[in-house]
């Protein structure tokens, strides 16, 4: 079917369609795929009207242009879901932060620790930050320890992307999203949860 003028100009500062191919002939390419071979214009722009479908300048580069009957709403309309999902899958991480003290009081610590998991079932990554003030400095293994029982805390959603490490007074780690390690114990846990709804069998 011919495409009506909005479908034409989203479409326009890629492919030429219809009317639009101003070219005395073309290499044409039946709605089959067959190679029709080169025709007038007026001859594939009729050849696309009986089909009902449109005629796009698939390869203008080409002596003379290469042309395809086909749907070009639909090729448009497959097109731009592909592109959208490139784009979806190229989207840039975002790396959210939680960040400590040392000897952080385990219920503020764990307040933390639920806000890095919900970021990271998000799919975002997650640096854990612990600042040092005066003479914290001369007792890194606590802050060390800190951070080793956070990462175990969310190894079933977790991968460690950067180890602990300091940088001048913070010593942080950072965590990326495991793949697959949410839905693994979520499959565990109604497994177990099945298991224990069923009877024993007697």
């Amino acid at each position: 079917m011919f495409l009506d003028q909005e479908e034409q100009h989203i479409s326009a500062n890629e492919f030429r369609v219809n009317e639009g191919i101003r070219v005395a002939e073309v290499r044409l390419i039946g709605a089959d795929g067959g190679n029709v071979g080169v025709v007038p214009i007026r001859q594939a722009l009729q050849i696309a009207r009986e089909a009902e479908l449109d005629l796009v300048e698939v390869s203008p580069g080409a002596t003379p242009p290469v042309c395809r009957v086909m749907d070009f709403g639909k090729f448009i309309y497959e097109k731009a879901k592909k592109e959208r999902e490139a784009k979806k899958a190229q989207t840039k991480i975002e790396v959210k932060e939680i960040r400590l003290r040392p000897k952080t009081n385990d219920a503020h610590r764990g307040f933390k620790v639920d806000d890095a998991r919900r970021w990271l079932n998000q799919g975002h990554k997650v640096r854990v930050t612990i600042k040092f003030r005066g003479r914290e400095m001369d007792y890194p293994e606590i802050a060390l320890e800190d951070l080793r029982e956070i990462v175990q805390d969310l190894v079933d959603v977790a991968v460690v992307e950067v180890p602990p490490q300091m940088e001048g007074r913070t010593m942080l780690v950072v965590l990326a999203p495991a793949k697959g390690g949410v839905k693994k114990k979520e499959k565990g846990e109604q497994a177990e949860a099945k298991g224990e709804a069923t009877p024993a069998a007697q």
